[in-house]
């Protein structure tokens, strides 16, 4: 169907959705985490995932690790912002490099009694899962990996008596010697 030619036609085209992962280097003093996740918040973008740790004590440098998603604009502008928050002192963005390395740690609780648990054990087997805690009727696994890896795990749990999860956020790393 052909569109009439009108100075008043838009587009339909929804720009594409990009997710990414965001190192944001930052001195470690407080009210600096307040500060990264408000501009967020009164943006209305959402942070998907969200860790942060002091990663040099004698420098007072922490890093916090935000899995978020946007257009190509809207996380431009997400990394424009952050460089202009004064204790930032440096912001990376790992999307589309084949050179990161992101991990996710879980503890899943699951409650089960006889083919389950038995299928819980084995399926923990398959993706690796440590086995953290055991009774009759409970394990309490870890797991770490990739965050996919972990929801695959996480939905296989469900229906054999999945109680509990506790995840950690992601952390992402360049491969190399080279500093980011």
């Amino acid at each position: 169907m052909n569109q009439p030619a009108s100075a008043y036609f838009i587009s339909e085209e929804k720009p594409e959705i990009i997710r990414t992962t965001l190192a944001v280097i930052v001195k470690n003093e407080p009210g600096v985490l307040g500060r990264v996740v408000g501009l967020f918040s009164a943006r209305g973008y959402n942070i998907e995932s969200l860790t942060v740790a002091e990663t040099d004590h004698a420098k007072h440098t922490s890093r916090i690790t935000i899995v978020t998603s946007g257009t190509s604009a809207t996380l431009a502008q997400i990394k424009a912002q952050l460089n202009r928050i004064v204790p930032v002192k440096r912001v990376i963005d790992f999307h589309g490099d084949s050179d990161a390395l992101s991990r996710e740690l879980a503890l899943i609780k699951v409650a089960g009694k006889g083919d389950d648990r038995v299928e819980s054990l084995r399926l923990a087997d398959a993706f690796k899962a440590k086995v953290l805690d055991a009774g009759l009727e409970h394990f309490t696994f870890e797991l770490t990996g990739s965050s996919k890896k972990l929801d695959d795990f996480i939905s296989m749990m469900k229906p054999l008596g999945l109680v509990e999860v506790s995840r950690t956020g992601v952390a992402t790393i360049r491969r190399g010697k080279g500093k980011v």
